[in-house]
């Protein structure tokens, strides 16, 4: 399902061009990278997709109600703890009270909030803070999810955990946007790179990289109704399923759940 459509769509500021004649999509279980140099448009086109910018010509479709956003810069100067203000959140996002803490008790305990939950988030650090943004992103599970830069200033743990929780959006039928500038980030994490030139979108790939795991059966489970598997290849030791790469932890903590033990994880492709 097309979650967001960007047609012809140019932005101006004043005289100055921003972007010019972008044509993007982005579908239900994608995570999707928007690649370039710093002032090229990306951080642009992501408040056009959520609908924090209008475009100066040509047209933004949303299909979805539940958008979630982080920004490049969090604002954590605020008096209440980070436990506080994610319930707060949750909340406005129409959970109730016990839901929104759990959930942000969950998130801070995968992310390693360093300091404590309780701590005042004018006090937390940038990446801390980074932490507690990406937190109130995941409160609900978002149709939408756009990060601008969301791996800037954590730790090298909560890089992994990130590209768990993004893995396991679009796992869940979310359509994901974000902009990095790590080559291996996104390479680990993307199925579709979209390159911005001077507010031009310049190239459109498809991240076709393909990562095999083997492991030794645990709990039944039927991995050919799973659609991120692309194969899967019985063996006298147990299966090995190959997955596309940015897809593969989602697949691992599905296994570990139901009891499987992993042997091996590799890349085998990349096209």
């Amino acid at each position: 399902m097309e979650v967001v459509r960007l047609r012809k769509v140019s932005k101006q500021y004043g005289r100055r061009e921003i972007l010019a004649d972008v044509d993007l999509q982005v579908s239900a279980g994608e995570l999707l990278a928007l690649v370039g140099a710093n002032g090229s448009g990306k951080s642009t086109v992501l408040r056009l997709m959520i609908g924090l910018s209008r475009p100066s010509a040509g047209s933004v479709q949303r299909n979805v109600t539940v958008v979630s956003y982080v920004p490049d810069v969090f604002a954590s100067h605020d008096r209440l703890s980070a436990s506080a203000y994610l319930r707060h959140m949750g909340r406005i996002r129409g959970l109730s009270t016990r839901t929104a803490q759990a959930r942000a008790d969950e998130l801070l305990d995968r992310l390693a909030l360093s300091g404590g939950a309780d701590t005042p988030m004018r006090k937390l650090s940038k990446g801390n803070a980074q932490k507690v943004a990406l937190a109130q992103a995941l409160l609900r599970q978002p149709e939408l999810l756009v990060l601008d830069e969301p791996w800037a200033g954590l730790d090298a743990t909560a890089h992994t955990t990130l590209r768990e929780l993004l893995t396991e959006t679009a796992a869940h039928g979310a359509a994901v946007a974000f902009t990095e500038h790590s080559a291996q980030v996104v390479r680990s994490t993307a199925t579709r790179v979209c390159e911005i030139e001077r507010g031009r979108l310049t190239a459109l790939t498809h991240q076709t990289s393909l990562t095999e795991i083997s492991m030794v059966p645990g709990a039944d489970i039927d991995w050919s109704r799973y659609p991120d598997v692309v194969e899967v290849r019985p063996h006298e030791a147990g299966i090995t399923l190959t997955v596309p790469t940015g897809r593969h932890d989602a697949t691992l903590l599905t296994a570990l759940q139901h009891g499987w033990s992993v042997t091996t994880v590799r890349q085998v492709r990349s096209e």
